[in-house]
């Protein structure tokens, strides 16, 4: 597999690294992380990152391209491989395309290649490996990316654990950045961020299958005006470590499109078939989906319940 896509980035002179929306740090990093990373070994390549932006995109910025520039480039997509979580981005105009996940679904982009490694803990995990097994130089700048995404992915190793990850890691840590500054950056938290959170603790609802949720609707953002990456993702956790509850899910309402983002997570019930179900995927134990209204998120409801019951 990683000669393969190595094979790829040395056939063109023009690069363009996406990944899926609203992106986290494991999206960030991946992308960011392989456009340095390529950039340090073949320096007479064009390369790009393209996408929405995120407020925790402190590992670099986006690039802005004409469209014509995907007609004669390699287009490289990580962390995801399904045609509705991608960027919005003219893909279909590339010369080839290729996709480096690490989640539960099959691709159903027109015309990539995809390479999968569903035990890896993060898309930076693949991309760490990719250069190690090809015996590429990795800067600091993109060792910096990959931990990151593989911190915030596995949560500090809480998610994921196993030797090859902890050999992955030793060996960027060993690159000599300082991986302190990094917790320092993710984990410290603002006052007012706090108060949010206990605002989410006191509203979650616990059901008699013990499934806990959250029900947001786009009003939620004239309380609490900070992003919606902010509430959707940030808050799911709050339902987590709770005794006796297996499974928790956070819905939010898009203002922008009046969709219902879904996050869903469970202790150690696999449940990304559910959210497959709905158009979604992601890994066996944190996924999500999005879907058009509420009464869709009682259905999802009663999923969880019954697969709860069933476990």
């Amino acid at each position: 597999m990683y000669k393969e896509i190595l094979r790829y980035i040395k056939e063109y002179d023009s690069i363009i690294i996406t990944r899926h929306l609203r992106p986290d740090l494991d999206a960030l990093g991946s992308q960011l992380g392989l456009k340095q990373l390529i950039l340090d070994n073949f320096p007479h390549k064009k390369v790009y990152a393209v996408g929405d932006m995120s407020r925790k995109c402190f590992l670099g910025e986006m690039d802005e391209i004409d469209d014509s520039v995907y007609d004669n480039s390699l287009l490289i997509i990580t962390d995801v491989s399904v045609i509705n979580m991608l960027c919005d981005i003219p893909y279909k105009r590339a010369k080839s395309i290729i996709c480096i996940d690490h989640h539960h679904n099959e691709c159903n982009i027109e015309n990539a290649k995809a390479f999968y490694n569903v035990k890896a803990a993060a898309a930076c995990q693949i991309i760490a490996e990719f250069a190690f097994n090809n015996n590429l130089y990795v800067s600091n700048n993109s060792a910096i990316c990959l931990y990151t995404g593989i911190i915030s992915d596995t949560n500090r190793f809480n998610f994921s654990l196993s030797k090859d990850l902890f050999d992955v890691c030793g060996k960027l840590i060993d690159l000599g950045f300082n991986y302190s500054e990094i917790y320092n950056i993710i984990y410290n938290e603002k006052v007012s961020n706090v108060k949010m959170k206990a605002y989410f603790m006191d509203k979650f609802i616990v059901d008699e299958n013990k499934v806990a949720y959250l029900k947001n609707d786009a009003a939620i953002f004239k309380r609490f005006p900070v992003d919606f990456f902010s509430i959707s993702r940030g808050m799911v956790n709050v339902m987590a470590n709770l005794d006796g509850v297996e499974i928790w899910c956070n819905f939010t309402q898009d203002p922008e499109n009046n969709k219902i983002v879904c996050e869903f997570r469970s202790k150690r019930i696999p449940i990304v078939e559910i959210a497959k179900k709905y158009g979604g995927g992601g890994h066996l134990l944190a996924c999500g989906a999005t879907v058009d209204s509420f009464e869709v998120v009682d259905e999802i409801i009663k999923d969880f319940d019954n697969l709860a019951k069933e476990s």
